[in-house]
């Protein structure tokens, strides 16, 4: 008995965690930001399509769903630049096929050309607009899968 009754407390303590993440805390804080880059105002994603999906996401509203919040962070250094997109929406995140057409296209995978990666996490959608070996990707991705597991 008193197996299950810590069980279901660990349980309720992982689900209230996850569920009171907020897209304050998903974004890089400034100690976590990799040497030699510097934060940029406004947005330079890799690729257009990332960006106007960031800019223009109540478009697709009745696709993806509604947006609850959502923000941007972008960096740059000498050989490295692109945005990091944060979403939380009000349900569930229900444009995964939609999504993929839009950042991919036909091929429906990150390419050289259209090397944007996303999670969905839940309510959450994260999209990673640098090239696959950006440091500060790495390092984004991993602070998203240890907050939202």
């Amino acid at each position: 008995m008193k197996i299950t009754i810590s069980l279901s407390a660990l349980f309720l303590l992982l689900t209230i965690n996850s569920f009171s993440q907020t897209i304050a805390d998903l974004k890089l804080k400034p100690k976590e930001i990799p040497k030699g880059y510097i934060p940029n105002d406004g947005n330079i994603c890799v690729t257009p399509q990332a960006c106007n999906f960031y800019t223009d996401i109540e478009t697709y509203s009745n696709i993806v769903g509604t947006v609850k919040s959502k923000a941007i962070q972008s960096f740059r250094n000498k050989t490295d630049r692109g945005s990091i997109m944060y979403f939380e929406f009000d349900h569930v995140f229900k444009g995964d096929r939609f999504l993929q057409g839009l950042l991919w296209g036909k091929d429906g995978q990150p390419t050289d050309e259209h090397p944007e990666e996303y999670v969905v996490k839940g309510k959450f959608l994260i999209i990673w607009s640098f090239r696959a070996d950006s440091p500060i990707r790495e390092k984004s991705e991993t602070k998203i899968e240890t907050l939202l597991p």
